[in-house]
């Protein structure tokens, strides 16, 4: 904003991010990032063999396996997840354009929310649509309900956008939205 130019934001949300993920992948990404495969076996075997069950009133179902997904309230899941979604977002560095700041692309990721920004509506989907893809090959799903679009801009027509389509999803324009517990608005103020 410092030079009067717009910044479009899309907020992605995953649809139950750490539920989807799917280890198969996950185990060739560690290794892809120099994990030795010894810790990758181990983080294997903490993973196999889970198994869950459904309460319904009194009546609790017959144990099922899950096959995809990270334990929910295990200190390791949150380290897994990050390496599958910087994964994602790498595949996405390589390839696209956008706004940078330093050389590098504006992907702001914090556990599952991530903010893509750019310069252009192009750039954005652009790079929204590369994560997608990426992000589709481990598993995760964008919540097209939850994921907004946000145009910052100091011009009020330029902030008049409906909504922006990537595929088949129509994300819905904002004129606020609260990341990582800050309101961000669209006159690039913080409430």
């Amino acid at each position: 904003m410092e030079y009067k130019e717009a910044v479009l934001q899309l907020f992605i949300d995953f649809e139950k991010a750490y539920d989807s993920v799917r280890r198969e992948i996950l185990y060739n990404i560690l290794i892809e990032f120099g994990v030795p495969r010894k810790l990758v076996r181990l983080i294997k075997m903490c993973l196999t063999e889970t198994y869950s069950r459904v309460r319904v009133g009194k009546n609790l179902s017959d144990r099922f396996p899950i096959r995809n997904g990270l334990k929910q309230g295990d200190a390791l899941s949150p380290l897994l997840f990050n390496f599958a979604l910087e994964w994602a977002i790498k595949r996405v560095q390589v390839n696209q354009d956008g706004l940078k700041l330093n050389g590098t692309h504006q992907f702001l990721a914090y556990t599952d929310d991530v903010n893509i920004l750019g310069g252009s509506i192009r750039a954005v989907k652009e790079n929204a649509g590369a994560l997608v893809v990426a992000a589709k090959k481990i598993g995760l799903e964008v919540n097209a309900d939850k994921t907004k679009y946000m145009v910052i801009s100091l011009d009020q027509i330029a902030r008049r956008t409906h909504s922006m389509k990537i595929d088949n999803s129509s994300f819905e324009s904002v004129d606020e939205f609260k990341y990582l517990g800050t309101t961000l608005t669209n006159q690039n103020s913080i409430l």
